[in-house]
Formats: structure tokens, sequence, C-alpha cells
């Protein structure tokens, strides 16, 4: 039965809703705020909407966050973030926009009065309507209330017409309805096909990239739209035992070269790893990696080359992540995707860098033995581990726009299994997609460079891979990579701007049939 029929504002009609309310497990029903005491035995699922075109943008999106966990708002989901042109009132900075699912045993009006207290607290003051500020906070659902007063309406009166907002809505959205709250919220829409329907009707994803509005990921001071181009990232192990390289850039010099080479060849980000991830390599301490990797990340960071260029650090220890960000790292590679230390979510969330969570079974000492290669349907296995530990690192506190997701090409899987993940990265993005829309919309990476089973399939040693490196990484771009890890720059380099250019073209050409 549909909510909507109890909501009319005849006096029988409201209590005809707060009895069907109380059946649905509601412990009163509100049409205004002094008309009852909000009294609520169970916590209700919310979704809130934030905005900021003042000051530091994310910042104000942090504290934002902070302050609403600490007010009894349990935030459980985020959506990805997004930089607007200004509405209504255009003469004004832009905005980035996002919005969170969350619980709390908050009543409407109560939640309303926190999140005016926090924008207070963040600096926003009364001004132009639609007008610049620090922080806005909006509540767009309650439950399965719809909510009248002269302070507040929920759902919000001007979702269905803002594509700043219904962009974040929907990516708090699985493509399968996942609880009564959702069900409802589709039905407040007041379109047949729900909120998607709606969100096709003004144009769903085509509007990202268009009118004003991007989808992006924040990194080193600034945004980085993904979609435009594939971003190439350059290796560089500082291991005595990796696989391909092994001991060839083990001095600060030698890593510097290497740094300088791969820069000049066009390289968007290096990636430094210090402790080798080959099957079975063994695994060595938090000191011995530091001791390999803080001389060569100190002496990279300083590097005039390595300006406007990416750091990465390959680490699964969070000490090793906390040390790496403080001396100038602008993102984390974790191969275990937390797995392997406990501590990694809580020490990611607080260090607001982007962190690559990659798919694996086991460690790399086990995750090539017949119990770890075991797959029914390998992309919807990847997809489904790899959101569960997504969603830990969302419920710890690290935002859905902060992840990059990484299959796991090589670890714990099977040549056959690398080759149906090549081509099936837009399968695990469909699955990831039914329980969560903002992970299916995150930046992809891929690191198939010079791995095993390109050696099983073009029987040749790692270090003479390249050719068969550039095939696999043309199949998984023009799949929906967005960045690909390589050893050899230049040449991927190439072949990713064919497939950038290949897809372009694919683009316009759709658009013009429309």
């Amino acid at each position: 039965m549909s909510i909507l029929k109890y909501l009319e504002t005849s006096r029988h009609k409201v209590f005809a809703a707060r009895k069907y309310l109380k059946v649905l497990g509601f412990s009163s029903f509100h049409t205004s705020p002094n008309s009852s005491v909000e009294l609520h035995s169970q916590e209700e699922e919310v979704v809130i909407a934030l905005g900021s075109n003042v000051g530091d943008r994310l910042h104000n999106f942090k504290e934002a966050l902070k302050l609403m966990r600490n007010s009894g708002i349990n935030i459980t989901r985020h959506a990805c973030l997004y930089e607007t042109a200004p509405a209504y009132v255009t003469d004004q900075p832009r905005f980035i926009n996002s919005a969170v699912r969350a619980v709390t045993k908050l009543g409407p009006h109560e939640l309303l009065s926190k999140l005016k207290r926090i924008e207070k607290d963040l600096g926003r003051t009364d001004g132009i309507r639609y007008g610049p500020r620090p922080i806005d906070l909006d509540i767009l659902f309650y439950g399965k209330y719809k909510v009248s007063s002269d302070i507040l309406t929920i759902p919000h009166e001007r979702i269905w017409e803002r594509p700043f907002v219904m962009a974040p809505l929907m990516d708090l959205l699985g493509s399968a309805i996942d609880s009564d709250a959702v069900a409802a919220w589709h039905s407040f829409s007041g379109h047949s096909g729900g909120l998607s329907g709606l969100w096709e009707d003004l144009g769903s994803e085509s509007l990202i990239g268009k009118e004003g509005m991007y989808r992006v990921i924040p990194v080193a001071s600034g945004l980085l739209d993904w979609s435009r181009r594939t971003s190439v990232m350059g290796i560089l192990n500082v291991t005595p035992d990796s696989f391909s390289d092994g001991g060839n850039f083990l001095s600060v010099e030698s890593a510097v070269s290497q740094v300088r080479l791969m820069i000049s060849e066009g390289a968007d980000m290096i990636d430094i790893g210090a402790q080798s991830t080959r099957p079975m390599a063994s695994r060595i301490s938090v000191e011995e990696e530091l001791g390999r990797l803080i001389p060569i990340l100190e002496a990279v960071v300083s590097m005039p080359e390595a300006e406007g260029k990416l750091i990465s650090v390959d680490t699964f220890y969070s000490e090793v992540a906390l040390e790496a960000v403080s001396k100038g790292a602008h993102l984390i590679n974790d191969v275990s995707a937390g797995q392997l230390d406990s501590n990694m979510f809580k020490v990611m969330a607080d260090l607001d860098v982007p962190y690559v969570a990659m798919h694996m079974r086991g460690d790399p000492s086990t995750m090539q033995n017949s119990e770890n290669l075991k797959y029914d349907n390998v992309c919807k296995e990847i997809s489904s581990e790899l959101y569960s530990r997504v969603r830990e690192a969302e419920i710890s506190g690290i935002p859905a726009w902060r992840i990059i997701i990484d299959p796991g090409i090589g670890f714990s899987k099977k040549t056959e299994q690398n080759l149906e993940i090549l081509f099936g990265l837009s399968d695990i993005r469909k699955e990831i997609g039914t329980r969560s829309l903002s992970i299916s919309h995150a930046p992809m990476l891929i690191g198939p460079s010079r791995k095993r089973f390109l050696g099983e399939i073009c029987p040749r040693p790692a270090a003479e891979r390249d050719h068969a490196t550039i095939a696999a990484v043309t199949a998984g771009v023009l799949g929906g990579a967005n960045i690909v890890r390589v050893h050899n720059v230049k040449a991927n380099l190439d072949a990713v701007k064919l497939c950038d250019a290949i897809l372009r073209q694919k683009s316009s050409h759709m658009n013009s049939r429309l």
C-alpha cells in the first residue's frame, strides 16, 4: 500500500496516517514542528544532500560529516562527488555536491535542527536565497514519511528539477530496491518508473560531463574528472624481489632516474611499492618497508618534474600509509582492500586521500592456492567480495568519492579468469551497481602489466611481455578501465590514447543518433 494515500491535509486523513505508520513501526507522524513530541523507538533511514561553494569546500564536507556523526546521524553510504555550475543565482563560485544515506533516531524536526546547527557552526549565515554558502544540508527523505510543516517539507520540494541533487541521490541507490524505505522514496517521485524513471527523463548519465556537472575525485588539493581520459600509472618497484624488475631501483639515484623517464614518457601517476606482492612473496615488516620507501618517496616528491603528477604508494600496512601521506603521497594503493591490516580503514578515513581497494583472496603467499582460485562466476564473485570490502570502508568513514576499485588481475586468479575480467569489466560494474550505483561509478584501475598469465599465452619472460601488456590494456580501457598501471609507460600511453579516441568517437556517434 502506498503511504501517499494517507497524506491528505484533512484531519481524519492525518489520524489515519498516524495509525498506518504505527502499524509499520513508526511511533508518531508529524505535520508541524510543535504538533507532537517526536519520540522514536527505532532508527529511520534518511537521505541528506550536501553542497558547498565557499572556502575550502572539501574541508567543509569533511567537517559536516564529522559533526553529523557526532549528532546521532550514522552515515552508511556516500554518493559520488560532483562539481557543478551554480543554479538560480549564477554569478557565484562553482559548487561541489553529494549526498549521504544515514540512520538516526532523531525525529524529522530534531534532525532539521541538528543540520541547521551544523550549518551555523561551519559559518553559514543568512544570505540571498540560493546564494553562496560554506555548507548546505537538506533532508531529501526521512524513512517512509512524507512531512509538511511551516519549516520542513519532505521529500524536499525541488529534488525532481535539480540534476545536481538527482545525480547523487541515484548514486545512493542500487538498481535493485533494497528496503521498504527505498520503495517509498521511489513512490514519492510520482513517476511510474520511480526515481530511476525520473532520472532517465532528466537525461541520467548523459548529463554527467555536460550542463556544468562533472563527477570528480578529490586528490592533491584539486578535483580530478577521471572520465575525460584514461590515466597512466607508472610502476616503480623499490624491492629486491618483484617479479619483473626486482632489484633494479633500490638506490635513490636509480629510482629517481626511472621516475624521470616515466614522467617524460607521459605518466600521470607514479606508484611506488616497497614490498613485493608477487605470488609466494614473503611479507616484510613495517619497519623494513618504510626503510626502503621513505628515502625514495621523499626524493621523488621533491623532483621538479613530479610537480602536477600524482604519487601513489602501494602498501597494505596502515602505518606505512600514514607515514607515506605525511611525506607527500597523494593516494594509497592497497592490494588487500584492508584485509591484511585491520587498522587500514580507520587510518584512511582520516587521511583525506584516495584509496585503491583491490580484490584479492588470501595474501600474496596463499592467493594462488587451489581454494582461492575456485570461482563459479569470477566477475560476479569479484563484484560481491570487492563490494563487501568497500562497504566496510564506507562504514568506517571513507567516503565513496575517495574510493578507486581494482578487480585484482593476477591476484588469486588463473589465466582464464584474468581474461574473463578483461572482457567483463562492465559486468563487474553492473553487478556492483545492483547494490550501490556510487561504487559502480568509481574510477576503476587495472594492472595486467607483464603478469604471468600473459606469459602463459605468449611464452616470454616478464621483461619481454610489453606487447602482450598493450593488448591487455587496450581490452581493459575499451571495457571501461579509467587508470592503467604499467611498467612501460611510453608504449602503453599510445594504446591508451587510441582507445580514448575510439571511445570519444563512439560516444559522439551515439549522441548524434539520439
